[in-house]
């Protein structure tokens, strides 16, 4: 047995308002924890408390199986809610029971409640008094006082003498005949006094709330109350002495033997006589007359208020007025118990009457009729709609009149014809074809008499025909007066008369008339004309047709740049040089700005303040072509490059104690180890500074051909390369500062190699040649992709820090990204600069990069790539910075992000370092 089927039911009790049960909380929350629909449970329930009236709160007991299938019962609804209905709607109850009193009902408000809390079986078996009792000390414990209708009577009488009494009014006491004290005392309703006092003083313990009901318990205290009263016993004027006289038919010779002026319509007519053949009394009517003045229910409506919109008459008393101009009294209104008591105890058969403001009983044929539609039966029971067929031509006697012969039909006779389908099929391959039009719109009549000379009448085209190119409209310059600089100076006039005529850009040499009469024959008329006829005749013609597409479908949809921050757009701090800064870097911590400028000087600058804290005479008066920090935080190394040297420095003076002492151990590591600084390129010399020297920060010096103009490092921090365009085949070399070695990984020289760059993740290795762009495997040593950039000289290069996308500027003006992954041309090219582009660069963790032109520009992007391989990356125009001046014909020449932060530092040919922040 599966452990679903070993489980119990679940009971679950709440209380929920008739008619209106949602999936919402409580039962929404309540049953879908435990895998029942609630919308299910909500239309059983709407549709079981359909005979409420709407909101009233119900007690409800949920049952639910182990499968998931439920069954609820419900109750009536609790003493609290119905006690402050009958009390004028209350809020809630008293807070101090016994000592406050906020509202007073009658002993006939409490027969009513009792009798609506029997609708439940386990209350009407206990029997009506003993529920009684229960709604009398519920009550008094919410502040309600009960009382019979007489006290209730005294106290409305006391309340008018008190306020007779204020207006100094003596009330004079009214006889009462003999035969009026007979009749029973009325209430306040005017309805005869039938349930007596009840014994109301007795009491128990039990506590009740205030405001709310146990959802639980389904008024726990009234079963409480009823176990309390359930000893005391009755006396002769107890409840059910009344019950019963409450419910006793009445005789109909009480209300005979009223007087006439308590009888209504024709009662107060009626006389009593002795019949003849009985020789009992009959009562006896007046003659009704069944014409137009008759009162016949049958011929006109109670309340004839005709067609008159019943809103006009909601706020007063009256709802119309009748065909003698009286007004029509609004009908006495039922309360919420006596609609709620109709509801469940009485019949269903009538409906309201909007226009008689009543109820209208059904008759019992109209009562039917709506049963059977209600069980999806036909309206007319006669009707039968499974009655036999009736056989009209195969019934006995009807039998049909076979042919003479007696033989069947052929076979042949119920087939499809063979020679019809060829037909049909022929038919429409000429519909297909267009030979055979069907339903062809006739032609229209040709006219009997028409124009001859009329030019109205439009052609008719053919279906090959090309109209002819139209001739450009006249130019400007082709007036005869216009404005002076179109007209020919000597210079101008002498080049035209000297130029071919088949090389001339005009046919003509512009002249200006002060007026139109003296403007002459035009001498290339004939010859114009005749060459138009030649196009017209030889040219041949294409009909071309025009695209209709909308221009801002073909701009891509980008993000706005608001969207996209932080980014740089603003200059923050300039770091001002006496000469032109050819190289820029920024260290791995984001403190420290290095510098390269033509006075030979290593400058370095704190970033926060702009301050310069050091500075190396590395060049000795020759510029220093490039610096780059070592990517590896433990350490503080930066190289300069300058002419036939490479020169490793650190800041020793500024540092920590640890970092410089850890930088000078990394430089000196090869000076310490004998079996290092075996270089394979013999050019290729490593020399250590003196004692003066290394303390001021200069830790190794390499001597190299050529003159390197690029330095890169390797993003483990221990090799790096370098490129030196006039070396020839060490051109590019990579050196190793742990071991002092170096080497040229090219044996021949791959051209006129301008920038080299490590792959940030793999052992690849990029070579930016004039052209081209060699992505190279350095642990075989083997060529892998070669990039088609399609520009004419490359300039500069970076990798993205994934590794998949690179981006190339060129002296060109462009920009190329590639998609390593993707293939060998460029996914974008950006033409964004006025002149060539020095530098580009991507930032180290953002989706950011940059280019700088000597066009004294910087031009900030977004550019996302994704994880998932299938999509492109998005490349976004951001933010053009332009705070550098040109000098001789240079802009902007290097560019470094931070590492961390969306900051962005240029160098330009001005001799300022500017500091750009979000």
């Amino acid at each position: 047995m599966s452990k679903g089927a070993q489980a119990a039911a679940v009971t679950l009790r709440c209380l929920i308002p008739a008619q209106k049960a949602a999936p919402t909380p409580p039962v929404g929350p309540l049953l879908g924890a435990r895998g029942v629909k609630s919308m299910d449970f909500c239309k059983e329930f709407n549709a079981k408390t359909g005979h409420l009236i709407a909101g009233v709160p119900t007690p409800t007991q949920i049952t639910i199986n182990p499968d998931r299938t439920f069954s609820f019962t419900t109750r009536s609804p609790p003493t609290t809610h119905l006690l402050k209905k009958v009390a004028g709607d209350l809020e809630k109850g008293t807070g101090q029971p016994g000592h406050e009193t906020i509202a007073t009902i009658s002993v006939k408000h409490i027969y009513e409640v009792a009798r609506i809390k029997c609708l439940d079986k386990d209350l009407e078996a206990k029997g009506i008094e003993n529920v009684a009792r229960s709604v009398i000390s519920t009550a008094r414990n919410m502040g309600i006082q009960v009382v019979d209708q007489q006290q209730q009577q005294q106290q409305q009488q006391n309340v008018a003498n008190d306020f007779k009494s204020k207006l100094e009014i003596n009330p004079q006491p009214q006889e009462i005949s003999e035969d009026e004290q007979d009749l029973p005392q009325s209430d306040s309703d005017g309805e005869p006094a039938e349930f007596p006092e009840i014994n109301a003083d007795s009491s128990d313990s039990e506590n009740a709330d205030d405001d709310a009901d146990s959802l639980d318990d389904y008024d726990s205290d009234d079963d409480t109350s009823l176990a309390s009263f359930s000893s005391v016993p009755s006396t002769s004027s107890n409840v059910s002495d009344f019950i019963e006289k409450a419910t006793k038919k009445p005789d109909e010779t009480d209300y005979y033997a009223q007087p006439p002026k308590q009888k209504l319509g024709f009662e107060a007519t009626a006389r009593k006589v002795r019949s003849e053949a009985t020789g009992e009394d009959k009562t006896v009517y007046r003659e009704i007359d069944a014409g137009y003045g008759s009162d016949s229910s049958t011929e006109e409506q109670q309340n004839a208020t005709g067609d008159v919109p019943a809103e006009w008459y909601e706020d007063m008393p009256h709802i119309g007025y009748d065909i003698n101009g009286k007004k029509i009294l609004k009908p006495a209104t039922k309360d919420e118990l006596e609609r709620f008591l109709e509801h469940t105890e009485g019949e269903a058969d009538t409906v309201p009457s909007k226009n008689m403001q009543q109820d209208i009983k059904l008759t019992p044929e109209e009562l039917q009729l709506i049963r059977r539609l209600e069980r999806g039966q036909m309206p007319d029971d006669a009707f039968d709609p499974y009655a036999d067929q009736v056989e009209f031509f195969t019934g006995k006697g009807k039998e049909m009149v076979m042919p003479i012969s007696g033989a069947p039909e052929p076979k042949r006779r119920f087939l499809p014809s063979k020679w019809e389908h060829e037909k049909i099929m022929k038919i429409a391959r000429a519909i297909r074809a267009g030979r055979i039009v069907p339903n062809k719109p006739k032609p229209p009549p040709k006219p009997a008499f028409y124009a001859i000379w009329s030019n109205t009448d439009e052609h008719t085209p053919h279906v090959m025909d090309a109209p002819a190119p139209q001739e450009p409209p006249p130019k400007t310059i082709e007036s005869f007066n216009p404005p002076p600089e179109y007209l020919f100076n000597d210079q101008e006039r002498k080049e035209w008369e000297e130029t071919e005529e088949q090389d001339r850009k005009l046919k003509f040499m512009p002249q200006k008339y002060s007026n139109l009469r003296l403007v002459p024959a035009y001498a290339n008329l004939l010859k114009e004309r005749f060459d138009r006829c030649l196009d017209l005749y030889l040219a041949p013609r294409v009909r071309r047709t025009k695209l209709n597409i909308d221009p801002e479908s073909l701009v891509p949809k980008l993000p706005s740049p608001r969207e996209l921050k932080p980014f740089p757009i603003y200059n923050a701090i300039s770091y001002t040089h006496g000469s032109r800064v050819r190289s820029i870097s920024v260290d791995p911590t984001g403190v420290w700005l290095a510098s390269a400028a033509d006075d030979g000087l290593v400058r370095v600058w704190e970033l926060a303040v702009g301050r310069c804290a050091y500075s190396w005479n590395v060049g000795e008066g020759e510029p220093v072509q490039s610096v780059e920090w070592c990517p590896d935080k433990e350490v503080s190394l930066l190289i300069a490059t300058s002419e036939k040297q490479v020169t490793v420095l650190s800041p020793l003076p500024i540092l920590t104690n640890e970092v410089a002492k850890n930088s000078a151990a990394r430089a000196d590591f090869a000076f310490a180890n004998p079996q290092a600084g075996a270089t394979k390129t013999p050019e290729i010399r490593y020399s250590r500074p003196n004692e003066s020297q290394r303390e001021n920060g200069v830790l190794v010096k390499i001597e190299v051909p050529g003159t390197p103009k690029q330095v890169v490092w390797h993003r483990k921090g221990d090799y790096f390369a370098t490129v030196a365009g006039d070396a020839g085949s060490k051109s590019v070399l990579i050196h190793q500062l742990s071991k002092h070695q170096s080497q040229a990984p090219f044996k021949r020289s791959k051209g006129s190699v301008q920038k080299v760059q490590f792959h940030p993740t793999r052992p690849q290795f990029f070579l930016v040649t004039q052209r081209y762009v060699k992505l190279y495997d350095l642990v075989q040593q083997t060529l892998l992709k070669t990039f088609l950039p399609g520009l004419r000289w490359l300039s500069s290069i970076d990798v993205h820090p994934s590794g998949d996308n690179l981006i190339v500027g060129s002296y060109d003006r462009k920009v190329c990204w590639f998609d390593i992954d993707l293939g060998d041309k460029p996914y974008k090219t950006i033409r964004y600069h006025n002149r060539a582009v020095r530098a580009v660069k991507y930032h180290p963790t953002l989706p950011l990069f940059a280019s700088s032109s000597d066009d004294g520009s910087v031009q900030i992007f977004h550019g996302r790539v994704y994880d998932d391989l299938s999509t492109n990356a998005l490349i976004v125009p951001l933010k053009v910075l332009k705070y550098h001046t040109l000098s001789s014909g240079l802009g902007v020449l290097d560019l470094h992000w931070h590492p961390t932060q969306p900051f962005l530092f240029s160098a330009g040919a001005d001799g300022v370092v500017n500091f750009y922040s979000h």
